[in-house]
């Protein structure tokens, strides 16, 4: 397969399943609700919204979420132009996957923040389900829409001990972030290219794209929301 068919596909089936999934979600289900993965109680789907960055931190007001969603729209446009380069120097089919799925995840939540605020309804806790399309409008102009969030593992779900500082006889739970197919995405591609492929790092005419993947691991949680 070509590799360029290769990005056009990943980057697809990220997107569809993705947006599929929120859309489905948000017109389902009220904030807050859900149902168990498999009847288990450590995997849940568990709808939320945030308006920040990736599972669930967020950033100052309208300011902070204009900012983040044009920081997003760069960083595709880079992440683009070092997956030209990488297709253009033949290098691993698997490497350039890992860049698509960060690409695609980006986009993912960048299409939440771009137009699910002008398309939907607004979502309430335990309330009516989000309309699409409504009469009044939507919840929020271009670049303020919410992305919607499902996935919940808490794997561990207890007290901390009472001899703990601060947190003793507090409530403790592992994982506690809610994410999305997107988050996801970014997350797998990020942590496969520091584990499976530190040899592109180490190759003398590749210090520059060295640099500028760094960067890019370093800040994946803007990258997803």
């Amino acid at each position: 397969m070509k590799r360029s068919t290769l990005i056009f596909l990943t980057i697809i089936a990220v997107l569809i399943i993705d947006q599929w999934l929120k859309v489905h979600i948000k017109l389902t289900y009220p904030i807050g609700e859900g149902f168990k993965i498999f009847d288990q109680d450590w995997a849940r789907i568990h709808f939320v919204e945030n308006k920040g960055m990736a599972f669930g931190l967020e950033m100052g007001g309208a300011a902070g979420k204009y900012a983040l969603s044009i920081f997003r729209i760069l960083m595709v446009g880079l992440l683009g132009y070092i997956i030209k380069g990488l297709v253009e120097s033949k290098e691993s089919k698997w490497l350039i996957v890992c860049f698509s799925l960060i690409i695609a995840g980006a986009i993912g939540n960048i299409i939440d923040s771009m137009v699910y605020g002008l398309i939907f309804s607004a979502s309430s806790f335990h309330g009516p389900v989000a309309e699409f399309m409504p009469e009044a409008g939507g919840y929020a102009s271009f670049l303020q829409g919410k992305v919607v969030d499902m996935f919940h593992f808490p794997m561990i779900t207890t007290t901390w001990p009472e001899w703990v500082p601060k947190w003793g006889g507090s409530s403790l739970e592992f994982f506690r972030p809610v994410f999305n197919v997107a988050d996801a995405a970014i997350s797998v591609g990020v942590i496969a290219i520091l584990l499976f492929h530190r040899r592109f790092f180490t190759k003398p005419e590749e210090q520059n794209k060295k640099s500028i993947i760094t960067d890019i691991a370093a800040g994946a949680e803007l990258l997803g929301e």
